[in-house]
């Protein structure tokens, strides 16, 4: 045997060298909460200072027609770590506390018992991390989980190896409380510190890559940002005051927000940028495949042009979001996809370029798209389709049927992503059409096997 064999030898049995490490990426997960389409330099924004996200798209690529699964946060980040349909997940609604609508502030025995602490992702589904963390990932998750706040539904329960962040639907950046209720926690237990949120974030993200560099990993990294503050007081849209001096006050209530929502915007990007930097001093840049989307579309202070509504609504601007990836030598740099895809395809993807296992007998409903973003092929999906209550909406190639109490009709997005042209008194057989695929894939979606919390079984 020669030396080099038997160093090599030496290694593996003492466990200090990964045969597969080399070829299989650590993964940055990175998700924006409520984010403009247009509030990105890259996304076509000219207020917002964005350089490091634009710097990411010109490193890697942009998606212009990609789309999430719900247009709210919940059900949105369920199908994120499950590739499922929030129908078939079973998490197909906010799990909120909407008592605080009225403004009532929760004491401690009254939230022990509301929905934000019994609620939660079905335990019989599984996640990403736990597909990762049997492939010999490393995984963690810094941010807003919002998958349960029990200790059954917590992410140490659910296959990450760590957990800092909150697990409800929102935060004050500052107090760390939602309307009242402490919610920063570090893996199962709460935890009491100072600082803004994310900042803190971005620490604990820096400390996650820097504690395993030397071994494949998986960095769930979901910011709250720039999702206004759950609080009860009129301070929605917080950040530290160096990102407030960037940008001129305005004189209305409008203009106020503006202004910090567009400081909260350049503060997230100046904390991705340490992490994109910090990959590349440590020399993980290259092996490194990073994903950044927003969990659904923005709210009313964001800016979504050139699309229409907002988030919350079947309109594009409720449910298509920005989307970056970077792999370097895997993913052309500087290039634009405008093909059809959505957040469920995340979960498969990753599935596939880390070799790991697909779930046996999880029905997902996505496909690998990298060999779509590197522009080898075209997108297999030609049809989505979205439920909230009473909305409901499908896109198949590129027309889109919308029903909803904001109003609805039938739109070719190929000419028209502003929907501002109703197409169903022209075009009576394709409305047809299109009201019936919706109503078979909800046949699809009622005999899958039950999830909760929500769904009677």
């Amino acid at each position: 045997m020669t030396l080099v064999r038997f160093f090599c030898f030496f290694l593996l049995l003492a466990g200090g060298f990964d045969s597969q490490a080399a070829d299989r990426p650590n993964v940055v997960f990175i998700v924006a909460d409520d984010l403009g389409y247009r509030d990105m330099g890259c996304f076509g924004g000219e207020e917002i200072k964005t350089p490091h996200l634009d710097a990411l798209a010109n490193e890697g690529v942009r998606a212009t027609s990609f789309y999430v699964s719900w247009p709210a946060c919940t059900p949105s980040r369920a199908s994120l770590m499950t590739g499922r349909y929030p129908q078939r997940n079973g998490l197909y609604d906010m799990i909120r506390n909407d008592m605080v609508n009225y403004g009532h502030r929760f004491t401690p025995a009254e939230y022990a018992l509301s929905p934000e602490m019994t609620l939660g992702m079905d335990l019989r589904e599984i996640t990403i991390a736990e597909v990762l963390k049997k492939a010999g990932y490393r995984t963690g998750i810094v941010g807003k989980w919002d998958g349960g706040r029990a200790r059954r539904y917590l992410p140490l329960q659910r296959g990450f190896d760590s957990f800092y962040g909150f697990a409800n639907t929102g935060i004050d950046y500052w107090t760390h409380e939602r309307y009242g209720a402490p919610s920063m926690m570090r893996g199962n237990e709460d935890i009491k510190e100072e600082g803004y949120a994310t900042e803190l974030f971005r620490r604990e993200a820096l400390h996650f890559i820097r504690e395993n560099q030397t071994k494949p990993f998986f960095l769930y990294l979901p910011f709250n940002a720039p999702h206004g503050a759950s609080n009860l007081e009129k301070d929605s849209y917080q950040s530290p005051e160096k990102f407030l001096q960037m940008y001129p006050a305005g004189t209305t209530t409008r203009e106020k927000n503006r202004s910090k929502y567009m400081a909260m915007v350049t503060c997230l990007d100046e904390a991705i940028g340490d992490i994109l930097n910090t990959l590349k001093q440590l020399k993980l840049a290259e092996n490194t495949l990073v994903i950044f989307i927003s969990d659904n579309g923005g709210g009313s202070i964001a800016d979504n042009r050139p699309l229409r509504g907002t988030k919350s609504q079947m309109w594009e601007g409720g449910i298509r979001v920005p989307f970056i990836a970077r792999w370097p030598n895997k993913i052309p740099a500087g290039t634009v996809s405008e093909e059809f895809l959505t957040s469920l395809e995340v979960f498969p993807t990753l599935v596939s370029v880390t070799k790991a296992k697909s779930p046996k007998g999880v029905k997902l409903d996505g496909f690998d798209f990298l060999p779509v973003l590197q522009g080898k092929t075209k997108s297999p999906r030609t049809e989505m389709f979205w439920e909230r209550r009473l909305d409901k909406a499908a896109r198949i190639g590129n027309y889109k049927w919308v029903d909803s109490e904001k109003g609805g009709g039938l739109f070719d997005l190929s000419t028209d992503i502003s929907e501002k042209h109703d197409l169903s008194a022209d075009q009576p057989e394709l409305l047809a059409k299109m009201k019936t695929r919706f109503a078979s894939w909800t046949r699809e979606m009622e005999a899958s096997e039950p999830r909760g919390p929500f769904r009677n079984y």
